[in-house]
């Protein structure tokens, strides 16, 4: 494992945002939806690809609260520009189990 330093982790813009819409990006080569994720008034809404559909529906994650990547230039993913990175877990069958708080906090929060 390589360390990193203090300042090196503080560049990271870990934030929470809710989910405001999900769709099924069509032309992915690997399963995955476009998310239109809320992380509050200093940042807006920002659009990612996430591969988490083995796991879940577009119905369900409305209104969920993710923890994602705010600060990573944008990235060509087909034909959408993904500006963000939302967060996740492999569990044993390889399956992406996203990255939640366990309490309400408010949109655009810092992880600390």
């Amino acid at each position: 494992m390589n360390t990193i330093t203090w300042d090196d982790f503080a560049k990271i813009e870990l934030r929470v945002g809710e989910i405001k819409k999900a769709e099924a990006f069509a032309a992915a080569r690997t399963p995955a939806y476009i998310l239109h994720v809320d992380f509050g008034p200093e940042i807006g809404i920002k659009k990612s690809s996430a591969q988490i559909t083995a796991l879940y529906s577009p119905e369900e994650l409305i209104g969920r609260l993710v923890v994602g990547v705010v600060n990573f230039p944008k990235k060509q993913i087909g034909p959408l520009m993904s500006e963000c990175l939302i967060t996740g877990f492999h569990n044993a069958q390889g399956e992406v189990v996203l990255c939640i708080p366990d309490r309400p906090v408010p949109l655009g929060a810092k992880l600390l």
